[in-house]
């Protein structure tokens, strides 16, 4: 299927989310760490979106925006209310209180994620009651639903969090999530806390359940090998900004920019023969401060290909090939 044809479920324009820095008694201002800083990309509904890139890089600060979990500072976030978009940023709580039955969210640690003290039957039960499901015959119903499509016993409901695996508690948090049918899925790391072996049913079951229910998912999460697995498109972020875009097998294949290029060669192989052949991009130094981030090009402190115009340009976001964006002002050097 052509981009160009596919629905567009999230329009996200311009997103920025700050935070600002205090400091003294009188709690002033003294900056500001830029999270996300000018961000604009689009969902298509029913496809995989990952995002990927270092620790800190706003990932995750990116995903909780969308989903309001985090206020922006500027920009838009436009959701496809059956061919209308409205601004999420300035919906109202009931409004919000209907958009979160269409968007939810899975979070990275599921041993947090599940209050200890209470049984799953109430962890799961909440979240009917306060979406108007009155009938405890319909809640009990809609568990046992949910908990057969993550593959969990629904006897299981009068157990208590500790007595499940890490990866049988995020089956729980992702069946909760799944409890009101949403339209999108905003996967924050949901691996990442889990043994490589339960890494791969996870995600195996995230891929029956976005056939089955026609999901769209935004899958967060620095494991560039897990990433490129489930997404149709992958997009990568760098010290709050996006850098480069494209369909998986586009960017795995042909990378363009620098830092996707070095993420791409950190991908572990298992043929020992081409692992011998393939030539690692290490980067130099560490990644700056949010706080102070570099002027122009925020990669350039790492980055080969830089001189003086990526010190006093921010390079623009682009189409540079159908479907395929980068950020960089050198992409005919480093290709």
């Amino acid at each position: 299927m052509e981009t160009e044809k596919k629905e567009v479920i999230f329009k996200i324009k311009k997103l920025k989310t700050w935070f600002p820095i205090k400091k003294g008694f009188m709690k002033k201002v003294v900056g500001n760490v830029k999270a996300v800083d000018d961000v604009s990309i689009e969902v298509y509904k029913g496809e995989t979106l990952g995002i990927v890139g270092e620790s800190g890089c706003g990932k995750s600060t990116f995903g909780k925006t969308v989903m309001m979990l985090e206020k922006p500072t500027d920009g838009e976030v436009l959701y496809n209310y059956n061919g209308e978009y409205k601004d999420v940023t300035k919906f109202t709580k009931n409004e919000m209180f209907e958009f979160r039955k269409k968007v939810q969210m899975v979070f990275q640690d599921p041993y947090s994620a599940l209050n200890p003290q209470k049984k799953i039957y109430t962890s799961l039960e909440e979240p009917l009651k306060t979406h108007g499901v009155s009938s405890v015959e319909e809640r009990e119903k809609i568990m046992n639903r949910v908990l057969k499509m993550v593959n969990i016993q629904p006897d299981y409901l009068m157990r208590f969090p500790h007595e499940f695996s890490g990866g049988q508690r995020q089956r729980l948090c992702i069946a909760r999530a799944l409890e009101v049918t949403p339209e999108v899925l905003i996967c924050d790391e949901p691996v990442s806390a889990l043994d490589v072996s339960i890494q791969a049913q996870v995600i195996n079951m995230f891929e029956d359940l976005q056939e089955s229910m026609n999901l769209t998912y935004l899958f967060i999460a620095h494991d560039l090998s897990v990433v490129k697995h489930i997404s149709n498109r992958i997009g990568v972020m760098y010290l709050g900004r996006m850098v480069e875009l494209a369909d998986s097998y586009e960017l795995t294949m042909h990378s363009l920019h620098p830092y996707t290029k070095s993420l791409i060669s950190a991908i572990p192989i298992a043929d020992p023969k081409q692992a011998r052949a393939s030539k690692r991009i290490a980067l130099e130094g560490d990644v700056p401060s949010p706080l102070n981030p570099p002027s122009g090009c925020r990669f350039r402190t790492r980055c080969p290909y830089a001189d003086e115009q990526c010190a006093k340009e921010v390079p623009e976001f682009k189409e540079v090939a159908p479907g395929h964006y980068a950020a960089c002002h050198h992409l005919d050097k480093c290709n």
